[in-house]
């Protein structure tokens, strides 16, 4: 499941304002996550556009009473570019510490492939129930940083995609469905939105009686809420909730805004 968080959170903290210019951008924004209500976990992302070109930094911690029971922090990374067939990441990074214990993912690509995965530590020994990746599983597909980030033509185009993620480990269909239209401000934006909702399904690299994956797959009810950023036509999520086993995570955008 270390290796699915990232990906579940990075569906509401990659709220990054992007734009394609021929002169390099720069953003920063902060993002907070709850759990029931309660303040868990904080982030701060760092990104810059030339271009079609992309560059993604961030800073994940436990924030609140989580950080007394687990003190949990990492640095998130993503880069790549912008094509007519969507998002085309070339590197994402993903090093966590949670008390002394280190996790790392990367993942590098090249074209429309995945040419390397590096996981530390080395995933355990697979049982009878494992769905190993399939030969075309890693072909056109998103990290979890890029997954978030969508190229439309208007806010009618958004939501009616799949989403091919991989996290390392996981390779996920994310299916967007629209549920609403709304108006919504945070600071840097005030605007029309659109809320999808997402739909988990497995395809491989996981165990079929892993219950969290399961109740992902069969009862969470993951919403997305995307908002336009400028005239870039590009779409990221301001606000998402994701239901689990255990109760329902939240997370918002705080604050973003241009740096240079």
């Amino acid at each position: 499941m270390l290796r699915l968080l990232p990906a579940l959170i990075a569906v509401a903290l990659a709220v990054l304002p992007l734009e394609a210019r021929a002169a390099e951008k720069n953003f920063s924004g902060d993002y907070s996550l709850s759990f029931l209500g309660i303040p868990v976990a904080k982030a701060t992302f760092d990104s810059s556009y030339d271009g079609n070109a992309y560059k993604v930094n961030g800073k994940v911690s436990s924030a609140g009473l989580a950080a007394f029971f687990d003190d949990t922090r990492g640095t998130i990374s993503s880069r790549g570019s912008f094509g007519d067939g969507g998002t085309r990441p070339s590197a994402f990074r993903a090093d966590y510490v949670s008390g002394k214990k280190a996790s790392l993912v990367d993942v590098r690509f090249s074209g429309d492939r995945v040419t390397s995965t590096e996981v530390v530590p080395p995933p355990k020994k697979r049982g009878s129930t494992w769905i190993p990746l399939g030969a075309d599983d890693l072909r056109a597909v998103s990290d979890p940083i890029a997954a978030t980030v969508i190229k439309a033509s208007s806010l009618d185009r958004v939501c009616g995609r799949t989403v091919k993620m991989y996290d390392g480990e996981l390779r996920a269909d994310l299916r967007l469905t629209e549920v609403s239209r709304k108006k919504m401000s945070v600071k840097g934006f005030s605007g029309d939105t659109v809320t999808c909702r997402m739909g988990f399904q497995p395809v491989s690299g996981y165990r079929t009686d892993k219950k969290a994956l399961t109740f992902l797959r069969d009862r969470s009810r993951i919403m997305v809420t995307f908002a336009p950023l400028g005239e870039t036509g590009v779409y990221a999520p301001i606000y998402a909730t994701v239901s689990t086993e255990i109760g329902t995570i939240t997370v918002k955008a705080r604050r973003f805004e241009a740096t240079n």
